[in-house]
């Protein structure tokens, strides 16, 4: 299993804010460190908020790409809706250029909605814009020139796309939430999947696993070609209850804080003890019951070939960040490698 971390790029811990211009630097050191630490992928996401830095996020892993040797650097997703696929390709065919290979992207509709309004989409094309725009993004994919046409972009007949990736094939991941039609879609296509599952419990999502896969065999993809990804929040610090201590007080401000935007009662306790408990979303703790819990994860899904931890939204300091990369990598790992 390949073990990552994504990021929004906060500049907000709890209800104390950063500069822009520390909160940057420090998002850059703990891409580097996670280089270091032996973590296989970091990922950043793409949000227009004021307590995100994350708007341009091929342009930070640009940055990244100079500091780092080994680690992947994808997008954690694209809201490929809201962009053009031909500046998405470039760009990240420009960073596949810059890392020497390795550029990722994971592409999705989004789950907040300000891109729409603020690039001139309306949400009631909300899929139909992503279904358009990926069938543009995988040709240009694969190939150098491109005819295509649609309803929400001027045609192309024959044009060529430049500057071409260095990996033959740029990989593109299909993020999802849970709507039966996308895991389908991923199966398809023949894309890699990556899960997003952020509250509940995690084995409730292996019928729309199965429905991906079931997709994928039927369009003529082998086992090997469909991967599953999962993104979870997340943290591993040196106990359990160093963890949950460190944890809980930033994730149940910030779920509050959501619920009263959204109309979600307030978090309590006993939520969180239910979703740090074995079959629960969350994945903190200390190294051995984060290692259990991937693994059980991964048996309950029938396989998991990549798990990301969000990490950066419950109000901890730069300092816990670090630690907790640092754990990942040199306990987490080699305890989640040796069972396999």
């Amino acid at each position: 299993m390949e073990i990552g971390i994504d990021s929004f790029a906060s500049a907000m811990y709890g209800s104390k804010s950063l500069s822009s211009l520390d909160a940057m630097e420090q998002l850059l050191d703990r891409i580097a460190f996670a280089d270091e630490a032996g973590l296989d992928v970091f990922g950043i996401g793409e949000h227009h908020k004021k307590e995100f830095l994350d708007s341009a996020p091929a342009v930070i892993l640009a940055a990244a790409a100079g500091r780092t040797k080994r680690i992947r650097l994808t997008s954690a997703v694209t809201v490929l809706s809201a962009a053009d696929p031909v500046r998405v390709y470039q760009n990240f065919a420009t960073l596949d250029l810059v890392s020497k290979g390795r550029a990722e992207l994971v592409v999705g509709r989004g789950s907040a909605i300000e891109a729409y309004p603020l690039f001139g989409f309306s949400l009631n094309d909300y899929d139909a814009l992503f279904k358009e725009k990926l069938d543009l993004l995988l040709k240009i994919r694969d190939n150098e020139f491109v005819t295509w046409s649609g309803r929400f972009r001027a045609p192309m007949q024959d044009l060529p796309v430049y500057p071409r990736a260095s990996q033959e094939k740029l990989p593109i991941w299909l993020g999802v939430g849970g709507t039966p039609e996308s895991f389908v879609r991923a199966g398809t296509l023949g894309l890699p999947l990556m899960v997003a599952i952020i509250g509940g419990e995690t084995h409730r999502f292996r019928p729309l696993i199965d429905a991906y896969r079931e997709a994928g065999r039927r369009a003529g993809f082998t086992p090997e070609q469909l991967q599953v990804g999962l993104h979870s929040p997340g943290y591993v610090a040196q106990t359990n209850e160093q963890a949950e201590a460190d944890y809980y007080p930033g994730y149940a401000e910030l779920w509050t804080r959501l619920g009263r935007e959204r109309g979600w009662p307030p978090v309590t306790r006993p939520q969180f003890e239910a979703l740090i408990a074995p079959r629960g979303v969350l994945v903190v703790g200390g190294p051995q019951r984060v290692a259990e819990k991937l693994l059980r994860h991964s048996e309950a899904l029938g396989g998991v070939d990549r798990f990301t931890f969000q990490m950066d939204n419950a109000g901890l300091t730069h300092a816990q960040l670090m630690s907790s990369i640092e754990l990942i990598g040199k306990e987490v790992m080699p305890l989640v490698n040796a069972k396999k």
